[in-house]
């Protein structure tokens, strides 16, 4: 037997001390005394108010902070599902008349207006036996949508009858709808009449819990042996009609069935999939198996798609319709439980908006704000008005506005927001007093969640009637699953509050929705994830914050994941209205609430990308082997493809339909504006200004202004060329001092220059000497192209070199000099004996790789710009800012030439000055003015229209079919590691390998199990390397020192460091072709893996440790599913695949063990 060691953590956790009067400070809450009795209780009268618990500071985002980023559950991740904040009426896009609308508008508004409905599930599942008896007496003809909703005893709304219709028709369906609206009713409705029919459905979630839910509430309706249940690492009646599965493994079947029909492939007698929460396409880490799921899914399977209310919904069910056939799209922006959006501060609870919905409540603005807090502060302790003294001492007669008072700076309104943040005691007992509970409060941290729990624990929320029946069930719970219980969460939960985050194990966080949806407990304490498709109502959400911590620093909730979260409020048949409630914060308030609230919501967006199982599965056509037995040229049960038949089906994503789209629309706005380019610039041409100016001015003030006009464009023209020469003495003169400065000291300049902004920029530097001394061939050859290209005949263009303060060599021309200063640089050699400071630097430009930028242009030539190096770091640390230098410190350029074409200049000025005055004078002039004003209008709009068309070719040139690249690339690692011969479509035993292997990188996953180090591994050490593969995204639990977690023994880290260098191999054989799939090898929570495997009890394994109870569970359950695939993965040693059917049946035992109905 191996020996097992305890490795001890303190060296890289950060120690915390929980529940300090020093912890509560940092998370913003405020001093609580542990010790002392809270309870809330029933309000009878705005005075009781003062008897509310002390309870904590609603600043949960700074406890954030020892997280690495938002917790995730097993296979869960962020939802971006979505809600229309302002809609008040359906829109469906489907032909239905219009007074069959209004009748359904009424029936559900009067069933709205009674008591609440709530239908029992028995009687559903009675009314559901009772039509299949029929069916079966009858025939499966009379099934239509009048059989199919008399199994509710509720109205069905239109959205959901127009989709059970379009399905019952035999198309295929995209519903997008918001959150707990009832969209589960129409896949519950397709899942009888497909049933009915003798078929099969099959019903996709993205989530494992959300599978074992839907496969519960499936089984209550149809019965336990009609419905099954397939996940990664759990298969329960899989032969059943109706088989709930995630959307990986359904993926993972059409991959044999790509252009199969399913009578012939392996959807044999499917006739539906439902794909539930289908925005999840948008996600970035599994979007693209949403997508792989419709592009393979053979033509004749009705699809029914799910989602949120998305932006661009029309165009999912336009490409659905386009690669699959016939889609009718149905949408609903109503909430059938309107929601109420709320402000909580520390002096109440306010509306958010307006009463039109359409704006903040001017009540919670900055100014009222600012205005009653200048109330409060104009009485003095004693209740008598304060005075503010005027500058000449005398007091204010108190009549002044506040926007006569001093101006309020940014730091003012970050105390007043400070003061105006709520205590959760604050909230709270608001939530209580209006009848707003049950409420989900989210919080994006696992730790805030538990101080919030741990803080008010001593509040008792419930009845006596409620305790007792929590305590019931409590103890029942207890009796079954005894490790499963949460020590330290049960006092509050006796007490009707609980938290729910992927830090607890999946069983307590069952038992917890389970109270939840009873109505035992009265506030959940949750992450992000429950609003991840969990069927979990509440009566009020209340959002903590609206920054959150993710991977890549604090960022601001998007739209889509406020509306998520809000979604959960309202429960359908038992709340007339939901309630959504957001806190003011020290960093948001509530017009930062309604800048997200009303950004609008985000389309879905294309995340189809290429994986080495899918290029496996598509090209796979012969294999190598056959049943263990070496024979060339074994056909599969289906040909393989080619690559350009792959490259079509790769190129049908959602990414490419878009993509389509936006160019076809890009081309003709391109081609309206060249139009409009084109009409408006013949509208401002010489002939069609002077046309307008003969049409609205007389005879006489057109003849008068003519003259002026024409004479003052010969005098402009005259100051043109004026400040032509000006421009050319000054750069003369600058190129005799500069001819000067070629040897000795290297005086400091300042250069100056426009960019494409039109932002001016000053650059103080020493001067290092004439391009021409440097010797550079390729720096030559580029400045005499443009020398060329200038064509200047008055002066001798010369560049010059200068480095600047911020370390960063400069190549131009006089025109780019505003100052050359007398100081500067001793030409001196740095050290004794060397070269001179002036060749030095001439030898670190040399150095330097010649890869200019152009900053600017001009007709004197351009300036360019290059980063320095280190070596010439120090040289620029001795440039001085420009404020250093004095007025005495220029030199003056005094040259008779030069000062005289500066004054011929000024003189000209003052012509043109005078000659528009002229102008001005004429009786026309105003209608004149008119016409030059509209003409300016119109030069200005055609600029705008022009910066429009180049960016709009620029986005049609950037716009390529998405996917395939990728695919090219991933297929010439296969190639390069022998999974396949790509040119002859012949799969080795590694790809077969791969190609059968769910994973993220199942090329890496394949060469490690079949690696023959594995083959004398025990079945404990087999799930210790299987564990190191999956941990990604596992983290230790910052706490207190005294935590540990189990080390592997030494075999294994013997193995995992043999691995690691076959892992580097594979490492850059992906950078040689630019994929960027990770290769996950992580022993850290090997040990943890190893003990369970080796029968540890869960109360051993958790004494003293440095993981969260979910997240080790989480890890477990990974290393199951992947053990679990061992056995039936091709050309795998048969004495592996014993080993890891025995490490899986020992693993998955309580607490762990998936809850299967």
């Amino acid at each position: 037997m191996h020996s097992l060691s305890l490795c001890h953590c303190s060296s890289y956790l950060t120690p915390i001390f929980p529940f300090s009067s020093l912890h509560f400070r940092s998370l913003g809450f405020l001093q609580f005394n542990p010790k002392l009795p809270l309870r809330i209780t029933p309000i009878r009268s705005r005075n009781s108010s003062k008897e509310q618990l002390s309870l904590p500071h609603n600043e949960f985002e700074l406890e954030s902070g020892g997280e690495d980023e938002d917790d995730e559950e097993d296979d869960e991740f962020e939802e971006y599902e979505d809600d229309d904040i302002a809609a008040e009426e359906y829109t469906i896009d489907s032909d239905a008349s219009e007074e069959e609308d209004e009748e359904d508008e009424e029936a559900w508004s009067d069933s709205d207006t009674v008591a609440p409905l709530r239908q029992s599930e028995e009687d559903k599942a009675d009314r559901v036996n009772k039509l299949l008896e029929q069916v079966r007496e009858f025939g499966a003809e009379i099934i239509d949508y009048q059989e199919v909703a008399a199994i509710y005893d509720f109205p069905i709304d239109r959205f959901q009858r127009l989709a059970i219709q379009a399905f019952l028709r035999g198309s295929s369906v995209v519903v997008s709808a918001p959150t707990s609206s009832g969209k589960t009713l129409i896949a519950e409705a397709s899942a009888l009449a497909t049933l009915a029919r003798g078929r099969r459905l099959f019903y996709t979630t993205p989530l494992k819990a959300l599978s074992n839910q839907k496969l519960r509430d499936f089984r209550r309706i149809f019965g336990d042996h009609n419905v099954g249940l397939v996940t990664g690492d759990c298969a329960v009646n899989t032969e059943a009609p109706i088989l709930i599965m995630t959307t990986e493994i359904l993926r993972n079947m059409l991959y044999q069935s790509v252009g199969v029909a399913s009578s012939d492939g392996r959807l044999f007698h499917v006739d539906a999939i439902v794909l539930d929460e289908v925005h999840y396409l948008s996600d970035i880490s599994r979007g693209t198996v949403w997508e792989e799921i419709v592009i393979y899914c053979p033509k004749e399977v009705q699809l029914i798609c799910l989602s949120a209310t998305v932006a661009n919904s029309d165009e999912l069910a336009g490409w659905i319709g386009q690669i699959h056939g016939t889609t009718e799209l149905i949408k609903s922006s109503k909430r059938p439980v309107p929601l109420t959006w709320h402000f909580s501060r520390r002096d109440g609870l306010l509306r958010l908006l307006d009463e039109n919905g359409k704006k903040m409540n001017r009540k919670l603005s900055r100014e009222y704000l600012l205005l009653a807090s200048s109330r409060k502060d104009s009485y003095d302790e004693r209740g008598k008005r304060r005075y503010r003294s005027g500058r000449s001492g005398q007091r204010n007669n108190g009549t002044g506005r506040i926007t006569q008072q001093a101006p309020v700076t940014k730091n003012d309104i970050n105390n007043l927001r400070r003061s105006q943040v709520p205590q959760i005691r604050d909230t709270l007992s608001q939530l209580q007093r209006k009848d707003m509970l049950p409420a989900i409060w989210f919080v994006f941290s696992r730790r805030g969640c538990d101080a919030a729990v741990q803080y008010v624990e001593q509040c008792m929320l419930l009845n006596e009637c409620e305790a007792s029946e929590v305590e019931l069930e409590l103890q029942r719970f207890k009796s079954q699953y005894p490790d499963a219980v949460r020590e330290g969460a049960m006092k509050g939960l006796l007490h009707g509050v609980a938290a729910h985050h992927a830090g607890c194990l999946p069983l307590w966080k069952s038992f917890i929705e389970e109270l939840f949806q009873r109505g035992l407990v009265k506030v959940v304490f949750a992450t992000e994830t429950l609003a991840a498709g969990i069927n979990m109502p509440a009566r009020t959400t209340v959002i903590s914050s609206l920054i959150k911590r993710t991977g890549a620093g604090r960022t601001m909730l998007t739209p889509n994941e406020l509306l998520q979260m809000a979604g959960r409020a309202g429960r359908r048949g038992i709340d007339k209205a939901g309630h959504v409630v957001l806190l003011q914060t020290p960093y948001e308030g509530p017009e930062e609430c309604c800048d997200v609230l009303f950004a609008g919501i985000d389309p879905l967006v294309s995340q189809f990308t290429a994986s080495y199982g899918m290029v496996l599965n598509l090209l796979a056509g012969s294999k190598l082997t056959n049943k263990g037995k070496e024979l060339e040229g074994t056909e599969t049960s289906h040909p393989g493809r080619t690559l350009e038949e792959a490259r079509k089906l790769v190129e049908q994503s959602f990414g490419n339909y878009v993509g389509s789209n936006v160019v076809v629309a890009a081309e003709e706005e391109l081609k309206k504006i060249k139009q409009d380019i084109e009409l408006l610039s013949s509208e401002i041409t010489d002939e069609a200004i002077d046309q307008k100016c003969q049409e609205q001015l007389t005879e006489e003030e057109y003849a008068e202004i003519s003259v002026l006009q024409e004479k003052l464009r010969q005098e402009k023209k005259v100051k043109r060329e004026l400040r032509k020469q000006m421009e050319l003495k000054r750069m003369t003169a600058w190129k005799q001092l500069l001819e000067e400065c070629q040897d000795g000291d290297l005086p400091f300049m300042c250069l100056q220059y426009k960019d494409n902004d039109l932002v001016e920029h000053v650059v103080p530097a020493v001067f290092v000497g004439k391009l021409a001394s440097f010797s550079s061939p390729s720096i030559m050859d580029m400045v005499n192209r443009e020398k060329q290209a200038l064509n200047i005949g008055e002066i001798e263009l010369s560049y010059y070199v200068a480095l600047s303060s911020d370390n960063s060599w400069y190549i131009f021309t006089e025109k780019w000099i505003k100052m050359v200063y007398k100081t500067g640089l001793s030409g001196a050699s740095p050290v004794e004996g060397g070269p001179l400071a002036r060749a030095t630097l001439k030898q670190l430009l040399l150095k330097e790789e010649m890869q200019l930028d152009k900053l600017a242009d001009s007709e004197f030539g351009p300036l360019f710009c290059m980063e320095g190096s280190l070596d010439t770091w120090s040289w620029s640390l001795n440039v001085p800012v420009l404020s250093s230098l004095s007025v005495d410190d220029e030199v003056q350029l005094l040259s008779r030439e030069y000062l005289d074409a500066v004054e011929n200049y000024r003189e000209q000025r003052r012509k043109v000055s005078n000659q528009k005055k002229m102008v001005k004078g004429t009786k026309g002039f105003l209608v004149f003015k008119q016409i030059v004003d509209a003409r300016k209008f119109t030069i200005d709009k055609i600029g705008r229209l022009e910066t429009r068309s180049r960016r709009l070719a620029r986005r049609i040139s950037q716009i390529e079919p998405t996917g395939w690249k990728e695919f090219l690339q991933i297929s010439r690692v296969i190639q390069e590691t022998r999974a396949m011969d790509i040119s002859k479509q012949l799969i080795y035993p590694l790809g077969e390998t791969a190609a059968a292997i769910r994973g993220e990188n199942e090329l890496w996953v394949a060469m490690v199990l079949r690696n023959k180090v594995l083959r004398n591994l025990k079945p404990s050490q087999l799930a210790a390397v299987c564990g190191s593969l999956v941990s990604e995204g596992i983290k230790l639990r910052p706490t207190k020192s005294e935590s540990y977690v189990y080390e592997p023994s030494s075999t294994v880290l013997e193995v995992i460091k043999y691995l690691d260098e076959h892992r580097n191999s594979l490492i850059q054989i992906q950078e040689k072709y630019g994929v960027e799939i990770p290769c996950a090898l992580d022993g850290q929570f090997s040990g943890m893996v190893e003990a369970w495997a080796a029968g540890l009890t869960w109360r051993e394994i958790m004494m003293d440790c440095a993981m969260d109870d979910g997240d080790l569970a989480r890890l477990l359950r990974r290393t199951i599913d992947l053990l679990a695939q061992i056995p039936k993965l091709p050309d795998i040693d048969s004495t592996l695949q014993r080993n890891a059917l025995l490490a899986s049946n020992v693993m998955d035992r309580s607490p762990i063990s998936e809850l299967v109905a």
